[in-house]
């Protein structure tokens, strides 16, 4: 690993927007079951993370789409390569992202979760990159952190499957070798 990376959101500041928006879920489904849909693999330490500070019950299931490959931009083709095991039909479902970006995949997802007849759909994400949007049809009910348009790593986020294990959120400076 000869990148370099630039923090752009420390662990610390992690930690605390995600209390945050655990209280706001906690006081929003106080009382209700949420069933939290990871999207694989970039949400994964968010939702953990996220999951460990909910006071409610709750059921964790996963989604695994595709849409990067190995690169620093979205193919555009969306793929589901792992569905919920649980259905969703009558429950309040809250999709944990890790990043929204062109907003090609949220959409592509929303619309398929919402087939199944949840008994409400909201959206939480860690990072949202408006500027990059193309896509405006599923826009989160929860944000962490409105980001620039940069490359971002770190904390579940990742570059050819590298860097997942940050605890930051780091922006990619591929070294010049």
């Amino acid at each position: 690993m000869n990148d370099n990376i630039k923090v752009m959101i420390s662990a610390e500041e992690l930690d605390k927007k995600v209390s945050e928006l655990a209280k706001q879920i906690n006081e929003d489904y106080k009382g209700k079951t949420v069933s939290l849909l990871c999207v694989l693999k970039g949400g994964v330490v968010f939702t953990v993370d996220l999951a460990k500070k909910l006071d409610l019950d709750i059921e964790i299931d996963f989604m695994d789409i595709s849409s990067y490959g190995d690169g620093t931009e979205s193919t555009g083709v969306i793929k589901i390569n792992l569905d919920l095991e649980q259905p969703i039909t009558g429950k309040h479902v809250l999709l944990v992202e890790d990043i929204i970006d062109s907003g090609r995949t949220l959409s592509r997802v929303k619309k398929h979760l919402l087939g199944q007849r949840p008994a409400s759909f909201k959206i939480c994400t860690l990072l949202d990159k408006p500027d990059r949007r193309v896509v405006n049809d599923a826009k989160p009910d929860y944000t962490g952190f409105v980001i620039p348009d940069e490359f971002v790593i770190g904390y579940g986020l990742d570059y050819a499957q590298k860097y997942r294990n940050l605890p930051y959120i780091g922006v990619l400076q591929p070294s010049e070798e």
